[in-house]
């Protein structure tokens, strides 16, 4: 069932969305060569609970922390791990989900750990081209369709990238999870038509490679999560974002002057 969010549910989400790009632009400073992985856990999960929230991720379907942190050519649902430490060239996504006063947000955001490649600049730069792309879909009468053609035509046709199938983006509120399903490829034209009041993230996972993905587990925790099939690098950029009569409002901004058409 999709759910049409009102002005103030929106704002609430508004406001949980702060205190999650608010985690974001910490980890900004905090990532670098020799960090532990573990220590985005501690840090992010800090953050969180001091400004009066929860990390929803905490719990759900088993999952047993605030953060999900996936390096290199790991694309999604990596646990943060004691002794993983950063190296200097690495790319790692940090995932998570925030609750603040019953409403949620869901942003994840791609950090070059000290001096990057340029390839893996380039991954990086064109991801987060294709999330906005996609954001710029999001507007009342248009189709699902038209979110995912427009990230997959800019990924795949124009820049020969691998635009990941298996994992896409989804509704939010009330749950972390709701539908409608986003995925970031697809036809124009074709899907469930965008309602005002819909509240949805969009959340690509581009790869210098295929968009295939194989699956991994974590010993100690006997965890599963994705790598790309190819071992190919893999970034990901992800805003939680409304449906409005004004156009697409994003609800985890971290840069309002970058953001601003979207506010």
């Amino acid at each position: 069932m999709i759910t049409l969010k009102s002005a103030r549910e929106i704002e609430g989400m508004r406001k949980s969305g702060a205190v999650l790009a608010g985690v974001h632009l910490g980890l900004r400073d905090l990532i670098k060569p020799g960090l532990s992985t573990w220590e985005i856990e501690k840090f992010s999960r800090q953050y969180i609970e001091s400004h009066g929230a929860t990390a929803s991720e905490i719990g759900f379907d088993g999952y047993k922390y605030a953060t999900c942190v996936s390096v290199n050519d790991e694309v999604a649902h990596g646990i943060p791990r004691r002794g993983l430490d950063l190296k200097n060239g690495d790319i790692v996504k940090v995932d998570m989900c925030v609750n603040l006063d019953g409403y949620e947000s869901d942003s994840c955001w791609t950090y070059a750990v000290g001096e990057i490649s340029p390839e893996n600049q380039r991954l990086m730069e064109v991801t987060k081209k294709a999330l906005y792309l996609g954001i710029d879909q999001a507007v009342i009468g248009n189709r699902i369709g038209d979110i995912g053609h427009a990230i997959q035509q800019y990924t795949e046709v124009e820049n020969n990238y691998g635009d990941v199938r298996e994992l896409i983006g989804h509704g939010i509120q009330p749950t972390i999870h709701e539908d409608p399903s986003v995925p970031h490829y697809g036809e124009a034209g074709k899907g469930l038509r965008l309602r005002e009041g819909m509240t949805i993230t969009i959340e690509p996972m581009i790869t210098r490679g295929t968009w295939h993905l194989t699956t991994r587990v974590v010993p100690h925790d006997n965890w599963e999560y994705y790598a790309t099939e190819d071992g190919s690098m893999a970034a990901q950029y992800e805003h939680t974002l409304a449906i409005t009569k004004d156009g697409p409002k994003i609800l985890t901004s971290q840069d309002p002057e970058f953001d601003a058409k979207y506010l």
